[in-house]
């Protein structure tokens, strides 16, 4: 059985390298992003086998139809990494209501989502994996970066609560939370809902 990897913001930064890094190990992947023509691009440079979906993240229907469509032309999916992400640095004051809610339906809402769809097939399987890409301000915050820090922080407490649900059905749970450069800070993952060093 092909190991199938969807991976939610795979067709740019953390999320693409994420990519290149499991088209290597063997991964059939479903590169997923808003805009299909990126999606497909992204797909198409990781070489064949590799397929591109369309998909708002915010969107409970979508999710699911994406999903659906990825399980039918891959197979069940094993591996999911939930890379998408925005950001709209500012100062609270200053942010529109519209901009809180859009970082935390992508940031937060996303996620939750794509992981509901995911634990269907996973808890059938009685294995799965689960990456949810954070931020380091998730764990201490910054200033100019309020609504994007508590949609990272939200992301890290979800991601420990889900992995002690799911731990005895054999499901791995884990975020990363990445410096703005890239590089992983010292804590970085939740495994059975607890950070642990790198």
């Amino acid at each position: 059985m092909d190991k199938v990897c969807a991976i939610f913001g795979g067709s740019r930064g953390l999320g693409r390298a994420v990519a290149q890094l499991m088209a290597q190990k063997g991964y059939r992947l479903a590169i997923i992003a808003r805009n299909l023509e990126v999606a497909k691009a992204a797909a198409g440079d990781l070489g064949g086998g590799h397929l591109a979906f369309s998909c708002d993240v915010t969107k409970e229907q979508d999710v699911q139809n994406t999903f659906e469509e990825m399980e039918k032309n891959l197979g069940p999916v094993s591996f999911l990494v939930n890379a998408a992400g925005i950001n709209r640095d500012s100062l609270l004051v200053r942010t529109k209501t519209e901009d809180m809610l859009s970082q935390l339906h992508t940031n937060l809402l996303g996620p939750m989502l794509t992981c509901k769809a995911a634990m269907k097939t996973m808890i059938q399987q009685q294995r799965g994996s689960i990456v949810n890409i954070g931020s380091i301000v998730g764990l201490k915050g910054n200033a100019g970066q309020s609504a994007y820090s508590a949609s990272k922080g939200g992301l890290v407490g979800f991601s420990r609560a889900l992995a002690k649900e799911v731990a005895r059905k054999k499901i791995k749970v884990n975020v990363v939370a990445p410096e703005r450069d890239g590089r992983l800070s010292k804590e970085t993952s939740t495994e059975g809902g607890t950070i642990t060093s790198r």
